[in-house]
Parts: structure tokens; sequence; C-alpha cells
């Protein structure tokens, strides 16, 4: 275990209050396990009845409230919160304020069954494995990942030269033909969508605008798409991850 770790078993609210405010300001994780009810205060208001939970501080001053089940956190709080803590009529209040915007999530304990706080370490590099075609489904289930207003028509749309990936219409109503790459996209990916924005362009009486999406494009392919008249938008895999965790369970076509 790292040193300076504490890990209490049932441990009194005051000396968990103590523990929390020592690993809070040397920029420790703490978990807290017990029985505890939940306020925020900000953007909107919410209120969370008393009941068994975790609640996880990070080195960076995160804070999610979980129950017991589910993934997704019930209460949370962005980084670079302030912190209070006291222990007032046999409750452990723990309060993560946000400056801007001003918002404030406070968690009131009248039980802490476990108690960790620890430095932790990481390191390692996370890469995501998202297809092509995940991401395509993705943008279906969310066209904001690719941009605000559009709305997709048809995906594997059959034109001359090959299929396009997704074609649909922008927030100005001009027709999109996307060509997606799930790694940095080179020039070839480039001449590939021109050709099917020529052949598109070809067979319709309006503008038609070519956009490349990927998370990332190499050396160079910028110049290129402004040459040919064409776009590159950025497109983040782990919001696709996300949005594709959201959606499970849904099929392709429930989005036309």
């Amino acid at each position: 275990m790292a040193e300076g770790s504490r890990v209490l078993e049932k441990p009194s609210l005051r000396s968990s209050a103590a523990v929390i405010r020592e690993a809070i300001a040397k920029h420790r994780c703490v978990v807290l396990v017990g029985r505890c009810r939940v306020e925020y205060q900000g953007r909107a208001r919410s209120t969370l009845e008393p009941g068994e939970r975790i609640v996880i501080i990070k080195e960076d001053g995160a804070t999610l409230v979980h129950r017991p089940m589910g993934y997704e956190p019930v209460n949370w709080q962005p980084s670079g919160c302030y912190f209070r803590t006291s222990l007032v009529d046999e409750t452990l209040i723990l309060i993560a304020v946000r400056r801007n915007p001003p918002e404030s999530l406070r968690v009131f304990f009248d039980q802490v069954h476990a108690l960790v706080a620890m430095r932790m370490v990481d390191a390692g590099r996370f890469d995501l494995h998202v297809s092509e075609s995940e991401m395509r489904e993705a943008i279906l289930a969310e066209p904001e990942v690719f941009e605000e207003g559009f709305k997709p028509i048809a995906y594997e749309k059959r034109v001359e030269p090959g299929f396009l990936d997704l074609y649909g219409l922008d927030s100005s109503g001009r027709l999109v033909v996307v060509e997606i790459k799930r790694v940095k996209a080179g020039k070839s990916a480039v001449l590939q969508l021109a050709r099917y924005v020529d052949s598109v362009r070809n067979t319709v009486s309006r503008d038609v605008r070519g956009v490349l999406a990927a998370p990332h494009i190499s050396k160079g392919v910028q110049r290129l798409l402004a040459t040919l008249n064409l776009e590159y938008k950025r497109v983040d895999l782990e919001r696709c991850a996300q949005v594709l965790k959201m959606a499970e369970g849904r099929k392709i076509q429930d989005f036309f």
C-alpha cells in the first residue's frame, strides 16, 4: 500500500472528518462508504434522501456520489472544487464548492462504514478502440458528436465511386457528405472524400459540403482539404464510446 495511506473500518465521524481534511490538503484520493443524504445547489437544485452510498473525492477535486447500483453518479462536481468538512450534531458534513459557475454539493453522513485515503499513481496510456461503424452509429444516435444542427439522412449511401459513410443536412439546409476515419486521417482519405462529393454534386443542383470526420489528421492534410474546398471535423472517440453505451440496445435503424 502507498506510503501515508489510511484504511479505516467503521471509523467515528470525528476521526473520519480529520482524515478527510488531511487527505484533501495533501491532494489524496478519498473513498467514503456510508449512509448519507445529499443536497445540490447551483444551475439547478436537487435533494437525495438518506441511503447507503459511495462518495469519491479525486486528487483534482472532482467529487462523485454513487448509489450501490449503476455506473453513473447520482450527484457529482467537476475538478477544481474547494472543500469544507465539519461535524455538527453527530453529522459529518462534506461540502464541495465550485466558484465558476457558483454551485455546491453538500453530503451529510450520519454513519461511515469505511474510509480510504491514499495517494494514487496512474501514468498508463489510455487507448480507446472504436470502429468506424461504431463512430457512425454514435453520430446517428447523437448528431452533435459530429456537428451542432446536423441531421442524418442516410448511411452507407451508394454512389458511383462506392458508399458514403454518412449523408445528411447541416443547420443551414446544405447537403453534407461525411467520410469517417477512426485513426489519423491522411491524404488518401481526403481524395476519397473528394470523389464522393464530386459524384453527389453531379446528381443534385444544390450546395454540397464534404467533411472528413476523424480524431486526428496527418500533417499537410488541412492544406489539401482547403485546396479541394473540403472540411475537417474532429470527432472525439471517448464521447462516441459514451454515446454508444447510453444507446445500448437500440438499433441503428431507429435513428431515422
